[in-house]
């Protein structure tokens, strides 16, 4: 058995999976399924493991797993859940004295099986023996037509991402899809648990709500103690500890720092002898340090760094209590971010305490920081075109949404 397979931090783990903490969250889960077609809400911080327990919990084979990133209409959202399905959705009038069309019928035991002779769309009949003209498709009553009444689960993950006003739409058809026995979970970040509520009101009553909060650091123990036992490997309590801490509640990351400390004390493989690895500080340096260099953050957290362009007025600069250096407010709120404890997700108020801790003299203002967080945010998303770290104003805050992002800054190269 080889490290790298009962560490997992890229794929669903199996050796290492941990679910004890989540037994009750899983049958509430199977409880709200069997009343019927409703909507879940799933929210949870990034990296937390969402989207594993989902799967875990109600089957891969069940569900139909779809991204709100980069929507920009239902009707985007519903063909990539037909893509997902195999449903082709593509209708025409041809140059017979009829039409053809494609539809679906559902399949016991598997996803829909596409067959011909209903029609998806409408249209008027044409003659003419070249002419061909695609027909408007009913996209909803589609989606109801495929997985109305039947076991499959659409899961739309990222929520918060559709925009607002594409939010409205989706939300109105959900609701009119769970009456025609459509069943959804619909998972975002927990500051935007609400947003498919603030959509549309009338989903109150026919919503379940299950809140995801970081792993703590006795969950994220039993990942390091379970894989290293299972590699016959005697690891320090105290090392395990100190990995589960640096993790900051993400499952994903502690995997990522027991597969990198097997590398690092030459354990790829379980051995017929057990191996010992001591609880030393050097040793969690060592390890830390080059998990931070899985992902290459340099050039973004550098650009970061820097912040925009100044227009005329440089900006003004702040003396850092632990070695007198001088900086401006972007690389403050950086090394803000990266001090202890770690955190993924942190709301305006403690990076405002953690601001002021580092100051030997006033700190920024209030509408400097937030001000910084928005062009970091923008700074960092465009480097790494994806989006890595979030600043919501209108919650006031900061979510690194890659927690290797987070790590980099802890532990890279950078200051």
């Amino acid at each position: 058995m080889r490290a790298s397979e009962v560490f997992t931090p890229n794929k669903e783990p199996s050796v290492t999976y941990i679910d004890d903490h989540l037994v009750g969250k899983a049958k509430e889960l199977h409880q709200s399924l069997e009343t019927g077609a409703a909507v879940i809400s799933l929210s949870g911080p990034s990296k937390s493991g969402k989207t594993v327990f989902i799967e875990k919990t109600i089957g891969r084979s069940r569900l139909v797993g779809v991204t709100g990133a980069g929507i920009t209409s239902p009707e985007m959202l519903w063909n990539r859940v037909f893509s997902v399905i195999g449903t082709p959705i593509k209708a025409s009038e041809g140059s017979s004295s009829g039409f053809t069309a494609t539809a679906s019928t559902k399949a016991s035991g598997g996803l829909p099986l596409v067959m011909q002779g209903e029609v998806a769309g409408s249209g008027a009949w044409s003659k003419g023996e070249s002419s061909s003209k695609e027909l408007a498709i009913d996209h909803l009553q589609l989606l109801i037509k495929e997985l109305g009444k039947t076991d499959f689960v659409v899961f739309i993950d990222d929520f918060h991402y559709i925009p607002k006003d594409v939010q409205i739409s989706v939300s109105n058809q959900i609701k009119e899809a769970i009456h025609g026995g459509v069943t959804f979970i619909c998972a975002s970040v927990p500051y935007h648990s609400d947003d498919m509520l603030l959509a549309n009101a009338d989903l109150r009553g026919r919503t379940f709500k299950f809140g995801f909060d970081y792993w703590d650091t006795a969950e994220l123990k039993k990942i390091g103690l379970r894989g290293f036992e299972a590699l016959n490997i005697e690891a320090s309590e105290a090392m395990i500890v100190a990995f589960a801490d640096e993790a900051a509640g993400s499952p994903q990351l502690m995997q990522s720092l027991c597969l990198t400390c097997c590398y690092e004390t030459g354990n790829d493989e379980r051995s017929a002898t057990r191996a010992v690895i001591p609880g030393d500080l050097d040793l969690i340096s060592r390890v830390c340090r080059r998990t931070s260099r899985i992902g290459d953050y340099s050039s973004t957290v550098a650009k970061m760094k820097e912040g925009p362009k100044t227009r005329g007025t440089d900006r003004k600069s702040h003396v850092l209590k632990r070695d007198g250096s001088v900086v401006d407010v972007y690389p403050l709120i950086l090394t803000a971010i990266a001090i202890d404890p770690p955190e993924l997700t942190i709301r305006y108020g403690n990076l405002g305490d953690r601001i002021a801790g580092l100051c030997a003299n006033d700190p920024p203002s209030g509408s400097s920081v937030t001000g910084a967080c928005s062009h970091m945010s923008e700074i960092a998303n465009d480097a790494e075109n994806r989006i890595v770290v979030e600043w919501d104003g209108a919650n006031d805050t900061l979510d690194i949404r890659d927690p290797y992002l987070l790590f980099y800054l802890r532990w890279g190269e950078w200051q």
